[in-house]
């Protein structure tokens, strides 16, 4: 392939499943980009790049350039600040990951849940979160309305309810995140949160990324 012509990595594409093109140039020696034009995925590479670096650059710099588009979808979304907005968000996010199924009586931000980020009581049909979740990124937000949202339909945190969290795809990373925030805060590091080891349970566009090569 010339220096400078694209490529399309056959079943290559985004997160979002957009193409992906690789493009390799003579003049690049060290940094490598990503960045969108016209809807596909551009990865920049120096031209000297073996096979096995440009699989290693590619899956690295889309993986930047995605963080970076949830960066920027979170701060032009609006977060649901009233109850009636959180309640209406919850249904739209059971009813993409649920099919509908968990169908709440009532969501609302609570003030003095403070050893817990949500909480939800199925024979009620209730779900509360609390109000320390507002400043943190949708996506946690997302993750903490879905558990609840699960506890509707699995009381419990045995395999049935992990198996539907496994339809929203940061679960992992939401719970690595509140995690982190947990232990921060049990050490007087950041702001109040739950402390480390508490449950979140009842009973419980355009962008441009960059790199160095080696």
């Amino acid at each position: 392939m010339r220096p400078g012509k694209g490529n399309r990595p056959q079943g290559l594409t985004t997160a979002g499943g957009a193409p992906v093109e690789v493009r390799r140039s003579a003049r690049r020696t060290r940094t490598v980009a990503a960045f969108w034009e016209n809807g596909t995925a551009v990865v920049a590479i120096p031209a000297r790049f073996t096979a096995a670096q440009e699989s290693e650059w590619v899956h690295r710099m889309l993986e930047k350039l995605h963080r970076q588009g949830e960066r920027r979808a979170d701060k032009g979304r609006k977060q649901p600040a009233t109850d009636a907005a959180l309640a209406s968000h919850a249904a739209a996010l059971s009813a993409q990951y649920f099919g509908g199924r968990a169908v709440p009586t009532s969501v609302r931000w609570v003030t003095n849940q403070n050893s817990r980020w949500g909480s939800a009581t199925p024979s009620e049909g209730t779900i509360r979160l609390s109000d320390k979740l507002r400043t943190m990124p949708q996506w946690v937000i997302d993750y903490v309305l879905l558990h609840e949202l699960a506890h509707l339909l699995v009381a419990g945190h045995n395999a049935a309810f992990w198996k539907l969290l496994e339809a929203y795809p940061d679960t992992m990373r939401a719970k690595a995140f509140l995690e982190g925030v947990s232990y921060a805060t049990s050490r007087g590091l950041g702001a109040d949160g739950p402390r480390a080891g508490d449950n979140i349970t009842p009973a419980d566009g355009a962008g441009h990324s960059h790199g160095d090569a080696d």
